[in-house]
């Protein structure tokens, strides 16, 4: 049995149409999520043999398993991409066409059983064997849908029962130049009823704060090139005064709950994304520091294609002591700070092309 196993290919349909669609830096963050979400979903021991764009061959070696415990990981891996896609969709900054569209992405599952071996080419791990060939070959069918299990028929020959009330399976037939490929198949789009909404990140909660600063300051740009400099935690260090670098806790697209580690002048702080919302001609979103002290308060107003006004606002947290030693001892340090930073925005600003 050393030479048969599973092929199992998750296979995220949409892709083309997305990265060709969409701006391509964030279509490959997002790809690249979601292909990871797939990966750590992985509860069989699937092995990963190559990612090819848009799709992962898992392979495992020995006898052919349980097609109960093969739903189970097909559910897991459907459940955990459709959970983070419509997460995203609610709390993602970006209203470019890729993150907006990503909520469009649909997910089929490939699983084949068969003979296959291994080949190593330099550091390279590669699968190779008729049976290969013949899963690469059934993620192009004629199924009409986009949300689907297909399961050769070397895995199941009749349709399964016991494994969800409400599926239908289908039998087809793939034609190929060295035969057919008989297969079953059932549709998977029942299961996003069963997806819980994830809890939303911690909110900004301005009633347990008080205001402390408010710098208005209107800048020669428009309002989305604005959002991405002041917004992209990536350019925090190109204007923000006393930020010496950025690194990332989070690595995915901004969004409720990113966090980023900025190294300061005198130490660090991570702060986390805590509240946004999106209109074309305003824009909000606050950021709070890790131990929920201090806040700042962003919002950016439309004035016209060209112009857009900037209000910061800073908030500490509500305690008549602090607030009178803010006044006292700090005021005038962070006036002076926010006034460099908005210097430096000013500059950075005409850098940034977005496409």
């Amino acid at each position: 049995m050393e030479n048969r196993g599973l092929l199992f290919i998750p296979d995220i349909s949409g892709f083309t149409r997305f990265v060709n669609e969409g701006e391509i830096e964030h279509s490959r963050l997002i790809i690249q999520e979601l292909l990871e979400i797939l990966i750590n979903a992985n509860e069989l021991g699937l092995e990963v043999s190559e990612i090819e764009g848009d799709a992962i061959l898992f392979y495992k070696f020995g006898a052919s398993p349980d097609l109960k415990e093969l739903y189970r990981q097909v559910e897991k891996m459907f459940v955990a991409f459709h959970k983070d896609i419509i997460a995203y969709d609610q709390q993602r900054f970006c209203q470019c066409k890729a993150c907006t569209a990503a909520i469009n992405l649909t997910l089929k599952v490939i699983t084949h059983y068969g003979e296959f071996t291994r080949y190593q080419v330099k550091n390279f791990s590669k699968l190779i064997g008729r049976d290969v060939i013949v899963a690469h070959q059934l993620m192009k069918n004629d199924i009409e849908q986009h949300e689907y299990w297909l399961v050769t028929k070397n895995l199941q020959a009749e349709a399964p029962t016991g494994l969800a009330n409400w599926m239908r399976w289908n039998s087809s037939v793939k034609q190929t130049e060295s035969g057919e490929i008989p297969f079953l198949y059932t549709q998977l789009s029942q299961l996003k009823k069963s997806i819980i909404p994830e809890s939303p990140p911690l909110k900004l909660e301005l009633s347990k704060k008080a205001k402390v600063l408010s710098v208005t300051r209107e800048l020669d740009t428009d309002i989305i090139t604005l959002f991405h400099a002041v917004g992209d935690f990536h350019y925090r260090h190109r204007w923000q005064e006393g930020v010496k670098a950025v690194e990332e806790v989070t690595h995915f697209l901004p969004r409720i709950g990113t966090r980023c580690r900025c190294i300061l002048e005198n130490g660090q702080s991570v702060l986390y994304s805590t509240s946004y919302s999106y209109h074309p001609e305003r824009i909000e979103f606050s950021e709070t520091d890790e131990q929920n002290k201090n806040s700042t308060y962003f919002t950016l107003e439309k004035i016209d294609d060209k112009k857009t006004k900037l209000i910061l606002d800073f908030y500490i947290k509500k305690n008549i002591v602090s607030q009178i030693m803010f006044q006292l001892t700090k005021k005038k340090e962070m006036e002076d700070a926010v006034q460099k930073s908005l210097l430096k925005l000013t500059e950075l600003v005409k850098e940034i092309k977005l496409p």
